[in-house]
């Protein structure tokens, strides 16, 4: 606190910006959603939210999130599996993105990947962000899909640029 008493360092949940107190509501939010869908949806292994840019804001992976690693944190996969998820994810989004251009299709709203070891389902967020999952071959598809569409409609309108710049950020600085 200053002189005056205002505080010299501050989260401003209107901006999304972070002070000496961590991450803004908003990212926390985000945060706390991702965790949400990787917990309560069976057979998700790995989740990353991409920037339309290609770059990871968000991840499942305790090894890939800024802060400790929680103590009840489950093996998803490889480390780096989100990193590499987040890859994968702005590939296919790119790809579907042309592919829709070229065939007059519209906007993309998901994709999915049926493998033998697994699936991959990408989501539009916002502004070109996108939601991607790692599931096992065996899990129900529109479960995943179902609770992709709630985290996408919570987190759409809080994904603003404030935030996402302040996503990238805290996972550049984890780096």
């Amino acid at each position: 606190m200053t002189a005056t008493g205002t505080s010299t360092t501050s989260t401003t949940a209107a901006t999304g910006t972070t002070g000496a107190y961590g991450p803004s509501t908003e990212a926390r939010n985000l945060q706390w959603l991702l965790g949400n869908l990787v917990e309560e949806v069976p057979g998700v292994r790995s989740v990353a939210v991409v920037s339309s840019d290609g770059l990871l804001l968000l991840s499942s992976d305790p090894d890939e999130r800024p802060g400790p690693a929680p103590e009840t944190a489950r093996p998803r996969g490889p480390r780096g599996s989100s990193a590499d998820l987040a890859t994968i994810v702005s590939g296919i989004g790119s790809l579907t993105v042309g592919a829709a251009r070229l065939m007059d299709g519209g906007g993309v709203k998901q994709t999915m990947v049926a493998m033998e070891e697994g699936n991959v389902f990408v989501m539009s967020i916002s502004d070109g962000s996108l939601l991607g999952v790692h599931a096992a071959p065996d899990c129900d598809m529109s479960v995943v899909a179902y609770h992709m569409a709630l985290f996408v409609g919570r987190a759409g309108h809080v994904l603003t640029p404030e935030v996402r710049s302040e996503l990238r950020k805290s996972m550049e600085s984890f780096r």
